[in-house]
């Protein structure tokens, strides 16, 4: 049975024991709903609850659980001899599993027999995945081959296992709840405590979903520092990644990276913050209902516009036209691909981060701070600037971090715009990088997850979100500040 079918199966086993349960909660008072504890809709909640909820939880951890298992086994089972020259066993073990997806996309496409993988030879196995569209950077061998389809046989057997074990934990959940159905039952109580713990489970997925992210980041970035100085990482002004010599000819300083980002990031928000703000105080303050109507919308339709068209347009349009304008008239540069180029793109991108925010909070400011501050002289621009702008402060500051946590975080307009060169300059008008970039340029392709060059991404990351985070203390002790004041 395909497991597609396993949600649609819980779903009809919910609802079956919905109506059972019901039935029976009924039939349990001689049909006098009046004699229930709760409504006849709350005993069939139950058992619907009682019959998805433990199955889903099941699903769930068996889906992050079986690929750890699997490649476990067929790791145990590999002949370290027939790890490639120059590979690890992880890269090998990647290979393997990718074989074993292509041998099993080219059974479900009709491409092969799945009941003859087993039986495949490598010609046919190559074939079969050449098929499929399987690419291979890499010769299929004999042992990749046999673990593959080991590797094949071990997931079909815990799919068929998993998909047993869900169908008996829903029934063990309906049979219980169709047990506990009864007139005197609770059930109200019971549907409304699970829904409880349901809302404290989805309330507590940002929460777990973060600490992974910085869980899983500090372990990398902690074997990353078993093999890198962590002075050289932290105060080198070279980044220059070697991947032939295993971090020995390798020098990974950020500081050339940290530069490009605050760079980049410093000219995007100066484009972004007076416009953005500019324009949140004319809306909100000084343009008509018909006119707001037609301009905000087409201000936040820039908020939608594709990071890859944004680079293309830096690409195309804006790097041609600042070298042909200022970089080679003044002598500071050939080059289309600049920091300039990259953060006025982006500046305009960020545009609508802060004017819509802004907007919102300007035009929540109490009317009678208005009326006060008129009805006491001041003029409507005296107004806007001693008394909206900072009883507002607290929320354009957040909406000021929300465009720089964005600039910080863009990856694609750099690519484009501002090139891929590790330099600390001040000439705006020469190519420059990101952290983002080269996390993303050190995970590309088939890489080693034992080596610095690759690890080193994980530190890059990690440093990335203690700025963040250090933005957001500021933002907050701002926001604190001036809130004490204004309420």
């Amino acid at each position: 049975m395909p497991l597609t079918w396993v949600l649609p199966i819980l779903i009809v086993m919910g609802l079956v024991a919905y109506g059972l349960s019901r039935r029976r909660a009924i039939a349990s008072v001689a049909g006098d709903a009046r004699r229930l504890h709760s409504l006849p809709g709350h005993y069939g909640l139950n058992a619907l609850l009682a019959t998805m909820v433990p199955a889903l939880i099941v699903l769930a951890l068996w889906t992050v659980a079986q690929p750890l298992m699997i490649e476990r086994m067929v790791a145990a089972d590999f002949p370290r001899d027939a790890v490639a020259p120059g590979s690890t066993l992880a890269l090998t073990l990647s290979d393997v599993q990718r074989v074993a997806e292509g041998l099993e996309d080219a059974a479900r496409a009709g491409v092969i027999d799945a009941g003859r993988i087993a039986a495949m030879n490598l010609e046919e196995a190559t074939e079969a995945l050449r098929a499929g569209g399987t690419v291979m950077a890499a010769p299929l061998t004999e042992a990749v081959l046999t673990a593959a389809v080991e590797y094949h046989a071990r997931t079909v057997a815990m799919r068929r296992a998993m998909l047993a074990t869900l169908l008996a934990v829903a029934a063990i959940g309906a049979v219980w709840a169709l047990h506990r159905s009864r007139g005197e039952f609770r059930a109200r109580n019971a549907v409304e405590q699970a829904v409880r713990l349901l809302l404290i489970a989805a309330a507590s997925v940002a929460i777990l979903t973060t600490l992974g992210i910085v869980l899983s980041m500090l372990f990398e970035a902690m074997r990353f520092f078993d093999q890198y100085p962590w002075q050289e990482f932290f105060f080198s002004t070279t980044w220059s990644p070697s991947f032939s010599g295993r971090g020995g000819a390798s020098q990974l300083g950020i500081l050339p990276l940290l530069w490009g980002t605050l760079y980049i990031s410093f000219i995007a928000l100066v484009v972004a913050v007076p416009i953005g703000l500019f324009a949140a105080i004319y809306l909100s303050e000084y343009a008509g209902k018909r006119f707001r109507t037609v301009a905000k919308p087409l201000i936040e339709i820039l908020a939608g516009i594709p990071t890859i068209v944004y680079g293309l347009f830096a690409l195309v349009t804006v790097g041609p036209l600042l070298r042909d304008a200022f970089a080679q008239p003044l002598g500071l540069g050939n080059s289309a691909s600049s920091v300039m180029t990259a953060g006025l793109v982006m500046g305009i991108m960020l545009i609508p981060f802060v004017s819509s925010l802004s907007d919102d909070i300007i035009s929540a400011v109490p009317q009678a701070m208005r009326d006060g501050s008129l009805g006491l002289g001041a003029t409507k621009s005296e107004t806007i600037r001693q008394v909206i702008v900072p009883a507002a402060l607290p929320g354009i500051v957040g909406a000021i971090l929300l465009a720089a946590s964005r600039a910080i975080g863009e990856t694609m307009i750099v690519v484009l715009g501002a090139g891929a060169a590790a330099r600390l300059d001040l000439n705006p008008f020469e190519a420059m990088t990101t952290v983002t970039v080269k996390i993303v340029s050190q995970l590309t392709g088939d890489t080693d997850f034992a080596s610095p060059e690759t690890l080193v991404a994980f530190a890059l990351g990690l440093t990335l979100f203690v700025i963040t985070l250090c933005l957001n203390v500021l933002a907050l002790f701002i926001v604190r500040r001036y809130r004490e004041q204004y309420e």
